[in-house]
């Protein structure tokens, strides 16, 4: 499942389920707050902001849900 920007989203934290917003899609490798990401058209990453903190994070695919899925 791809998600566009815009796109409501969860993904699990070590404080628990977190919601929030699908920013970007990257398909190339990028670093993001100090850490190299290998993404690919194949196994793309997407920068997403947390609803509750407005903080952004990197993130596969398939560690994210779309809400109300």
């Amino acid at each position: 499942m791809a998600f566009s920007k815009g796109d409501q989203v969860t993904w699990n934290t070590s404080q628990g389920k977190t919601h929030g917003e699908v920013v970007e899609k990257r398909v190339s490798e990028f670093e993001f707050d100090g850490q190299k990401f290998n993404a690919s058209k194949d196994e793309p990453y997407y920068l997403v902001k947390s609803d509750k903190t407005d903080a952004k994070a990197a993130h596969k695919e398939s560690a994210l849900t779309k809400k109300g899925s």
